[in-house]
Order: structure tokens, then sequence, then C-alpha cells
């Protein structure tokens, strides 16, 4: 399984377009910095989609999060 993300929204729930979004591969990823590259590289996309935050996970274990994808506001 490696890494991966769990997307979240406010509500607890997923469109099948929030899950869409991104396309995160569907092994995961092979190492926690190519996971967290993707996320950096795909965020606004995920947020358009209805993606409020996302959950790291390695090999079933949360390792942080959740991590909201709003702007701080300040």
């Amino acid at each position: 399984m490696g890494w991966h993300w769990e997307l979240t929204s406010a509500t607890g729930e997923l469109t099948a377009q929030a899950r869409e979004a991104g396309s995160q591969p569907a092994e995961g990823f092979p190492s926690q910095a190519e996971a967290e590259t993707w996320v950096g590289e795909v965020w606004r996309e995920l947020l358009e989609a209805g993606v409020d935050a996302v959950i790291l996970f390695e090999d079933g274990r949360r390792v942080y999060g959740p991590m909201s994808l709003h702007p701080a506001e300040g």
C-alpha cells in the first residue's frame, strides 16, 4: 500500500468528483516525500473538487492530519 492520502470534506463525505481529483495512484506513493510533493502540486484542484483536508497514511497507519487545504487567513 505504501503512502497514500485520505481526502476529506467538511461533512466527512466526498463526491465522486472529489475522489477523482488529482488522480492519486491506486498503489500509493513509494515515499513520504513523493506523497507530499503530489499533494503540494494538486491541492488547489482538490480544494476546487470539494476536498477540505487530507490525512497522510503509511501502510494503514495515520502519519499526520487532517491538514486543511484552505489557505491560512491573515
